[in-house]
């Protein structure tokens, strides 16, 4: 499932390229999974708004709208296998695409996903919602150290577990949450709870590292990952524990080991790590 660094990627792609665009007409799949919204709230929604900017929240890309005085937002979320593209409406299209926006600018944007586990969703702004989608949990790019010391206080789950609970931190995902701790230097089983004001310091510190790093290299493409453009990320040449299993360390030789933390496969080195 793309994570922060990926969604972020996509989200400054597509921002780069359509903000400013207009949407002319959508067309909508027939398979109900991927709508969260209904299909004619959806289409309502988009006909003939315009694309003011487009940004990442959490795990999610939003497309912030205009149409005439009314706002609104497009929630695209990726799920395991999603991919939001630019495409010239000549271009062939894919077998599992489930949206396609046609822009005024001749363009289209295609919201292609196989697996199914992704959802599109509008959200209009209004009195009760002034500020429109805001996510589930903090944002770990400009979370405080005391505010993130306190998402763990007195938490019996595991930090890994913890890390990957998105209604705290939305956006750290499985591959992140490993490098963030090896860097911390925290075994992924420790409650979360038992962490000292010391190592959740370091722990903060290295989930921001490691996420901004992560964008700096367009993400991870250890799957079906690519960008906007259709191009990987660079940064899995950058792991260094995650889908390691028995290689060495780069820092202390020990072979990293893989474990199971909330149903997740978890890659920690034994002695970096405690």
């Amino acid at each position: 499932m793309p994570e922060l660094p990926e969604v972020e990627t996509i989200a400054n792609g597509l921002n780069a390229r359509v903000a400013g665009d207009t949407i002319e007409s959508v067309w909508l799949g027939k398979k109900p999974e991927p709508l969260k919204s209904p299909a004619k709230e959806i289409a309502r929604t988009l006909d003939g708004a315009h694309i003011k900017k487009v940004h990442r929240i959490g795990k999610h890309i939003v497309f912030d709208l205009k149409h005439g005085k009314d706002s609104a937002q497009w929630i695209v979320h990726l799920g395991m296998s999603g991919r939001m593209l630019i495409a010239d409406p000549d271009a062939e299209i894919a077998k599992h695409t489930h949206a396609i926006a046609k822009l005024a600018s001749g363009r289209e944007l295609r919201f292609v996903d196989p697996r199914r586990f992704g959802r599109l969703s509008v959200v209009s702004a209004n009195t009760k919602n002034p500020s429109g989608f805001t996510g589930p949990g903090s944002e770990p790019l400009t979370i405080s150290p005391e505010d993130f010391a306190a998402l763990f206080h007195k938490r019996n789950t595991p930090i890994k577990a913890a890390l990957l609970n998105q209604k705290l931190l939305h956006g750290v995902g499985n591959i992140y949450a490993d490098e963030s701790l090896f860097r911390a230097g925290i075994r992924p089983r420790r409650k979360a709870g038992s962490l000292t004001k010391v190592e959740l310091a370091k722990l903060h510190s290295a989930v921001q590292t490691v996420l901004k790093e992560a964008i700096a290299l367009g993400g991870s493409s250890v799957s079906d990952y690519v960008d906007a453009s259709g191009e990987e990320g660079f940064f899995q040449l950058q792991h260094r524990v995650y889908g390691r299993t028995n290689a060495y360390c780069y820092v202390c030789r020990t072979p990293i080991k893989r474990t199971t933390v909330g149903g997740r496969g978890t890659h920690y080195c034994p002695k970096c790590q405690s």
